[in-house]
């Protein structure tokens, strides 16, 4: 019985925080006031593409789904990975969206390929310009990576 409750106590531990949990700065994330994150996707390679999405999971399974908000905004190259016609991560992309990462296209990039918001995955956002909306996001708090 000692050694199932001390089983148990260690199981706990090692399992309710990450393995090489660090010090969180205070607020510390939490439902009412969730990090966010904004990772750029700027690349059309697989491993590039896919290295991002990686990202936004590993970051969801570190603080919790809900204590962090996830976005990526895609502009020049990385829109391919966002469209309809294009993409090779669909799946990938839908399965994120239904664990609420965000994905925002670039306007401007769009216009530029001559591909219109219903070229999109569904559930992708539109916003007219991919990097004024990165900088927008830092100064409402968003920490912007470029993976």
């Amino acid at each position: 019985m000692r050694f199932l409750a001390s089983f148990l106590a260690v199981a706990f531990l090692v399992f309710s925080r990450p393995a090489f949990a660090i010090d969180m700065a205070d607020p510390k994330p939490d439902m009412d006031n969730p990090r966010k994150i904004v990772l750029q996707l700027t690349e059309d390679d697989d491993k590039k593409v896919n290295g991002v999405l990686y990202n936004a999971i590993n970051i969801q399974k570190y603080y919790g789904m809900d204590n962090v908000m996830v976005a990526v905004v895609a502009y020049a190259k990385g829109v391919n990975a966002l469209l309809k016609d294009s993409t090779t991560v669909a799946d990938r992309i839908a399965s994120l969206q239904q664990y609420d990462v965000e994905f925002v296209a670039c306007g401007n990039t769009l216009d530029t390929m001559g591909k219109k918001t219903e070229d999109l995955l569904d559930g992708v956002v539109r916003v007219q310009a991919g990097i004024p909306e990165i900088v927008e996001r830092q100064l409402r708090g968003w920490i912007y990576i470029t993976p």
